[in-house]
């Protein structure tokens, strides 16, 4: 395999050849089991098909099994197995076969069968009889994408009427089904739980999310929004004797209940132990205000409950069209598994105008691309690292077809200062309130080389935003204070040590204040506060 070139017919990032490297150094130690970690949105199909090309060609693999633990995703993957030109202008799946959801049994010479976790515990565990089971050697790889998932942090996952009682049951079963085949295990995540790594071992490979953003590959994202309610800040306290509606979670029916005693809660417990509408509407009133449903880019809120999801709709539709005007239904959709043709409306939000904003529960967690999404919506508390990671990664994916340079964050349950210390997902330019000019003070300034490598790292992210704005006569100024193009110079601190940029910096004191001048008016870039209280 090493003699091998990486020569496909579609560019390989280095982090993608560096991770089949790293797996093919795992195969030459005869490792059974390997995990990459990649975060969400650096091209993980992409590396899985140029991997299988390379160890398919090189005949170290003849039958793979490629596994998904949903429908959408797996018809997703064929679709780019299909259609990903990898020699000669022919497509992998032209090349070397490929069976998808549809064929639950490959042929012999199957290359390479896609197939669901679900479908696949189907055929181990709940064959008619032991003739029926799969034989041990009939995939001798299995690659195994978005392998972090657990039953109970994504409760939409099951497929059809297969179900389990609960998270030991599902990580039992998933783990009993890999090792039913003789096969080397491969698995992709961007979020690695413990039941991930018990099963693959460490990651033979990390590329994280500060990485993908500081490369350009992925987008930052700029400090949470907060929008905080009398309610949110206050709690809810209900007396005793008081009406309330209640929302009946097994219908999503509105009750009107006596309460026997006083009840409070907090706003970890909203949407989940209570659900106001009140509080709902001051929400989506003040996320009006933000968000246009005209503008090109789409937000995905996480609601608590498909009832809740139901309110936060009708909310949103109101307040879009008391501040916007006019607006069609289809503009605010829920987006959860009982909802009608779900997989044409997730294409639609992929695809489509319409819908511009998509109000889920776990449906849109993993695995779904759509790089337009520019807003993420927190309407409730998760206490699970991963699956907050995963919700943020739907928003990370660059779209230069809308001209987006971050994505930004809505917290109205302040789920983010929850979990911001247990996650390695920060943003990296953090604080809008250093400008360009204060990053290039501070890396002249005083300072070990870690320090400077982290200022090193904003400038880079900043730097990259800011190219595209640069006038003609802004490019000329800059060009004549550097000695070199901006290109040049975000190069330059891609590439370069750190203390040498601090030198090179100190010569060329007018950088910032160059970058940081506005296009429009002439007045220096200003930052307005994040921090919204409605009252």
């Amino acid at each position: 395999m090493a003699a091998q070139p990486f020569d496909f017919g579609f560019p390989l990032r280095h982090y993608q050849r560096e991770a089949i490297e790293a797996v093919e150094s795992g195969l030459t130690e005869n490792r059974r089991a390997m995990l990459v970690a990649m975060a969400t949105g650096t091209g993980k199909t992409k590396l899985a098909i140029a991997m299988l090309y390379r160890l398919i060609s090189a005949k170290r693999f003849r039958r793979v099994c490629f596994v998904v633990d949903r429908s959408a995703l797996g018809r997703q993957a064929k679709d780019e197995f299909t259609t990903t030109k990898v020699v000669n202008g022919k497509a992998f799946a032209d090349i070397f076969g490929l069976k998808g959801l549809a064929d639950v049994t490959p042929d012999d010479d199957t290359r390479v069968h896609i197939c669901t976790i679900q479908g696949l515990v189907r055929r181990v565990l709940y064959s008619e009889s032991a003739e029926d089971a799969p034989p041990i050697d009939q995939y001798d790889l299995m690659i195994v994408d978005e392998c972090h998932r657990g039953y109970l942090l994504d409760r939409e996952m099951s497929d059809g009427d297969l179900s389990f009682r609960d998270q030991s049951d599902y990580v039992s079963k998933y783990r009993r089904v890999l090792e039913h085949f003789d096969a080397v295990k491969i698995g992709l995540t961007a979020t690695p739980a413990l039941h991930t790594t018990d099963i693959f071992g460490k990651p033979v490979f990390t590329y994280s999310y500060r990485e993908a953003v500081i490369d350009g590959f992925l987008n930052d994202h700029e400090p949470p929004i907060r929008i905080a309610t009398k309610l949110s800040e206050g709690g809810i306290h209900f007396v005793r004797d008081e009406s309330v509606d209640f929302i009946h979670p097994p219908s999503g029916q509105v009750e009107t209940v006596t309460l026997a005693d006083e009840v409070y809660f907090e706003v970890e417990h909203f949407n989940k132990g209570v659900v106001t509408v009140p509080f709902n509407r001051a929400v989506a009133e003040e996320l009006a205000k933000y968000i246009d449903p005209g503008d090109p880019d789409k937000t995905l809120i996480f609601a608590a409950s498909k009832a809740h999801a139901d309110i936060l709709v009708k909310e949103l539709r109101d307040a879009f069209r008391k501040t916007y005007g006019p607006m069609k239904d289809e503009t605010v959709q829920r987006l959860t598994g009982d909802a009608d043709k779900i997989e044409n409306l997730i294409l639609s939000f992929r695809n489509d105008p319409l819908p511009k904003v998509a109000v889920t529960v776990d449906l849109l967690t993993t695995g779904v691309d759509i790089p337009k999404i520019t807003n993420i919506v927190f309407m409730r508390r998760v206490n699970s690292r991963i699956l907050y990671e995963q919700m943020l990664g739907r928003a990370t994916r660059l779209c230069p077809e809308i001209d987006k340079e971050s994505f930004r964050i809505f917290d109205a349950v302040d789920l983010y200062a929850h979990l911001q210390d247990l996650t390695e997902m920060k943003p990296v330019a953090a604080d809008p309130k250093f400008t360009l000019t204060k990053l290039f003070e501070e890396l002249r300034g005083r300072g070990d080389a870690e320090h400077k490598n982290r200022v090193r790292e904003q400038i880079i992210v900043r730097l990259r935003r800011r190219l595209r704005k640069l006038t003609p006569e802004m490019r000329a100024r800059f060009e004549k204070e550097a000695g070199e193009t901006p290109e040049a110079s975000l190069d330059r601190f891609m590439k370069g040590d750190p203390i040498d940029l601090s030198e090179w910096a100190s010569k060329r004191s007018n950088l910032g204040p160059i970058l940081d001048w506005t296009d429009e008016d002439g007045t220096p870039a200003m930052c307005l506060s994040r921090n919204m209280m409605m009252r």
